[in-house]
């Protein structure tokens, strides 16, 4: 079976398809290859973007759906994650699950049946979110491959998403600034430096905003509070402070477009001057959530076809 837990678990060939899929669908491809297929979609936590964009691409792919909230599972009653996913694998096609907690339980939904799992996103790693961005470039770009993107702020699961995916394409930079104690996780990091040695990509991450290089094509942010996480220290805004995106992070990057996941506090990660200026694509990368998330479960059905 296909599963989407992780996006290390892909090969080049089918991140890069899944990208260039996306990109499709943005550009008004139609298909119904889930026709007479039912999709689970449960969300564990709150979320406007992915759950909607997974359970609207469904339909349009011609799925049916069945929603569930955080407290409609057995989970809450004590019932066993493997016995759950026993039961889920044989009433649907694929489960859509976001859980902010480990990526492991995910893995365990997947090797109960046959029902292909796909990650919404887990405490380790947004995977549908890096596709999404990527999209994202892909269509106002053109291409992936020798973009270099700026990312400023914690190293949470949408950077770890975003550092996996973009050192697989040749000739790309991502430099991380990250605050000090919020950086990428070490495995996280580990692999996609040598996911870029591999495809001659190239990725750094320091901890202070000093000395950045200029011609960015991307400046990249997500917001402080990640969805599911609490920060260990009182006086995280005081570290955060100096990784603020403004307007002038443009001075030596003129002509570079900014991207967000969303939701965004404008005054905190990112100033309204930016997330609302004329290089802002931040809600079209929203809108890009539904084009890879057709694209994602297409290639979840694609083994059945």
């Amino acid at each position: 079976m296909r599963h989407l837990i992780s996006l290390t678990d892909l090969t080049d060939d089918d991140l890069h398809a899944l990208v260039a899929r996306g990109a499709e669908f943005a550009a008004g491809a139609v298909a119904k290859p889930l026709r007479d297929e039912v999709v689970g979609v449960y969300f564990r936590r709150t979320s406007t973007r992915t759950r909607t964009a997974f359970t609207s691409g469904a339909l349009r792919l011609g799925a049916q759906t069945v929603t569930f909230g955080p407290g409609d599972l057995q989970l809450n009653t004590g019932e066993t994650t493997e016995d759950t996913g026993r039961v889920l694998s044989g009433m649907l096609d694929l489960l859509v699950a976001r859980t902010a907690d480990a990526t492991d339980e995910l893995r365990s939904w997947a090797a109960a049946g046959p029902m292909s799992v796909v990650n919404a996103m887990t405490a380790e790693e947004h995977p549908t979110q890096g596709l999404t961005d990527l999209t994202t470039l892909h269509r106002h770009f053109g291409r992936v491959e020798g973009l270099r993107v700026l990312y400023v702020g914690e190293g949470n699961n949408s950077a770890a998403a975003l550092a996996l995916a973009l050192t697989r394409y040749p000739g790309t930079e991502l430099e991380l600034r990250t605050p000090p104690g919020y950086g990428l996780a070490p495995e996280i990091l580990a692999t996609a430096g040598e996911q870029a040695a591999r495809s001659g990509a190239k990725l750094s991450e320091q901890h202070d905003m000093a000395a950045l290089p200029a011609g960015f094509d991307v400046v990249y942010t997500t917001r402080w509070q990640t969805t599911g996480t609490t920060k260990p220290t009182a006086d995280w805004r005081e570290v955060f402070a100096p990784f603020q995106v403004t307007g002038a992070l443009w001075e030596t990057s003129p002509d570079a477009v900014f991207l967000h996941d969303l939701p965004a506090h404008r005054g905190e990660e990112v100033t309204a001057e930016v997330l609302d200026g004329p290089a802002s694509l931040a809600f079209a990368q929203a809108t890009h959530k539904l084009h890879s998330a057709m694209a994602v479960l297409e290639w979840c059905r694609a083994v059945r076809s």
